[in-house]
């Protein structure tokens, strides 16, 4: 049983509230959630392949990392901690890129940016989670993200880093 803190709207934790993964968020309650995209320093982008077994958007390419936040987590505590997990690399620096709130899912979804200088082929795979990888560059990534392959909800909530580094327009 995967547990949750409870937060408002404006992100304050609500003591004493514990939210159940699977049972209903109540009104007016949301839990965090964390991603990130993963940027190597020659500038290509990590792009997580989506295991068959996931509900939503299977097989997919994730542009980031993520999930949601633990009980008694941080922000970068659930973004570390979801980052080692689906790829194996650690991380200790994060941008902080924005935050959205969906009221449909009642989550506050945190996202980042990290730069990481690893190999490149030791990434390791998540079972049930991921089921492969690419590395795209920068111009690979922009036709990819531009191409429609690219999951609906992560081009909102990334759009405005995509936007300052010209990779769509505004």
């Amino acid at each position: 049983m995967e547990l949750w803190d409870a937060y408002t709207r404006q992100g304050e934790l609500v003591e004493g509230t514990v939210l159940v993964r699977g049972e209903p968020v109540p009104d007016g309650l949301y839990h965090m959630a964390c991603g990130v995209i993963v940027r190597h320093v020659d500038g290509s982008i990590l792009c997580m392949k989506r295991a068959k077994e996931k509900k939503s958007f299977a097989g997919y390419y994730d542009v980031s990392a993520g999930g949601a936040a633990l009980q008694g987590e941080t922000k970068y505590d659930c973004i570390r901690r979801e980052l080692r997990e689906e790829t194996g690399i650690d991380c200790e620096e994060f941008r902080e890129l924005g935050r959205h709130i969906s009221e449909r899912s009642h989550i506050i979804l945190h996202n980042f940016l990290c730069v990481v200088d690893c190999p490149k082929d030791s990434v390791t795979l998540q079972p049930g989670e991921t089921e492969g990888y690419l590395w795209m560059s920068e111009p690979e990534f922009v036709d990819f993200i531009n191409s429609g392959g690219m999951i609906d909800w992560q081009k909102i909530h990334y759009r405005d880093y995509m936007v300052d580094q010209g990779w769509i327009r505004g």
